[in-house]
């Protein structure tokens, strides 16, 4: 593993805040003080006045009955703020409204993270039934049909950087056949595979592309209703049209353009 560079400045306190902040978003459970003083490297006392500072700034909360510290979502409100993430939103919200309400399923847009993807616009589905991903969801890129779909629309360039962050976090990575994925993907224009967090579910997704890479994936995880005159692969075509929409919308800045 690549020794870190010695940084040329110091901000111990920014480094204290930093480090409470990077163990709190990695944690599926509030901390208790105890708990952070240990997963940070240093005592209580250190810690306490940075941890008030942060839950005053709205950055961490408590729970009831002091179960602990926990993030909040303003970290993620404010990454929501850069211009490419913000215009991308803009962009697919009209659009997924009206997918949603087409087909009668929810969808979700993702954007990378490194080696994950996070979930950063959702609409619920019309209907009463319908799987709904929470806006911040994070999953492996790897292991996220909508993860595929942006590894599979990047350059070669690209999608070497992605894979040797994947590798970095999983060691057992076969990489070759995550790539022969994503070529295939890329042949299709889009990606479709049984959830892989929930039963009887198929996770549909598609590129919104920006130059040519894909910039979001626009996914429908589809359920099956006996019901419903919406098919699959009927479902599969307004999504794949949607994800075209709201490209256009992104490259010309302006409404989809009439076929």
């Amino acid at each position: 593993m690549p020794k870190k560079s010695t940084p040329k400045y110091r901000a111990p306190a920014l480094d204290k805040g930093l480090d409470i902040l990077e163990l709190l978003a990695g944690s599926h459970v509030p901390l208790s003080i105890a708990e952070v003083s240990e997963g940070v490297g240093r005592s209580r006392g250190e810690i306490f006045r940075m941890l008030q500072v942060l839950e005053e700034r709205d950055y961490i909360m408590r729970g009831e009955g002091d179960s602990g510290y926990s993030i909040t979502p303003r970290l993620f409100r404010l990454g929501m703020e850069q211009p490419p993430l913000k215009s991308a939103v803009e962009a697919a919200l009209p659009v997924m409204h009206r997918l949603a309400h087409a087909v009668d399923q929810s969808c979700h847009l993702v954007v990378p993270s490194r080696e994950q993807i996070v979930v950063i616009a959702r609409i619920d589905p019309p209907g009463e039934i319908g799987l709904v991903v929470r806006v911040g969801h994070r999953r492996p890129m790897s292991q996220a049909t909508s993860g595929h779909v942006l590894l599979a629309f990047q350059t070669d360039e690209v999608q070497k950087l992605w894979l040797d962050m994947i590798a970095a976090h999983e060691p057992e990575l076969d990489r070759k056949k995550l790539l022969r994925h994503a070529t295939q993907v890329r042949t299709h224009g889009y990606a479709t595979a049984a959830s892989h967090i929930v039963d009887g579910v198929t996770d549909l997704s598609a590129p919104v592309l920006q130059h040519g890479s894909a910039v979001c994936a626009l996914t429908v995880p589809f359920i099956e209703r006996r019901a419903s005159a919406i098919s699959e692969k009927l479902t599969l075509e307004h999504l794949r049209q949607a994800a075209a929409d709201i490209s256009d919308t992104l490259q010309y800045g302006g409404p989809s353009r009439a076929d």
